[in-house]
């Protein structure tokens, strides 16, 4: 985590805390020659609506101003993480048992690094999904410390 995210998340985390909403994620990125703070909330149980994104937007905005982490100017985002939400936390792979997920491994497992499909469990040992290839389904366990990246997928074969 960078120290712009840091600082962003300690000032974020009052706000969300008050309003009953979650972090997501926080990106603090350069596109082109813009620079970009993206902050991803949502509400515990999923659904966060424009309203709620924009008064965590007003409140950030105040406190960033007032403690002015960031040197350069940027734009200042908050929106909802989408149907593709990233799953950084335990917690959030907890939650995600039963729901079709992307996962990308820092080293191949059975030849690959990327798997595709529903989440079964996940516990001390990693997370066991169940993906199709090509006709049968395939149950993979992946430790833990070999997922690089988790997120919630859209299953477009159902």
């Amino acid at each position: 985590m960078s120290k712009v995210t840091h600082e962003v998340e300690t000032l974020v985390a009052p706000i969300l805390e008050e309003q009953d909403l979650e972090l997501v994620d926080i990106e603090f990125v350069k596109e082109g020659r813009d620079w970009f703070l993206r902050v991803f909330i949502d509400t515990p149980g999923g659904g966060i609506d424009i309203e709620q994104c924009a008064a965590v937007s007003e409140q950030l905005s105040v406190r960033l101003d007032e403690a002015d982490p960031i040197p350069q100017n940027y734009f200042l985002e908050v929106s909802s993480p989408g149907a593709e939400r990233p799953l950084k936390k335990e917690q959030d792979m907890e939650r995600a048992v039963g729901q079709y997920v992307h996962i990308r491994t820092y080293e191949p497992i059975d030849g690959r690094k990327e798997f595709e499909g529903y989440l079964l469990s996940y516990g001390d040992e990693g997370a066991e999904i169940e993906m199709k290839v090509k006709t049968r389904k395939v149950k993979v366990l992946i430790p833990k410390d070999k997922i690089a990246f988790a997120r919630l997928a859209i299953d477009f074969s159902a």
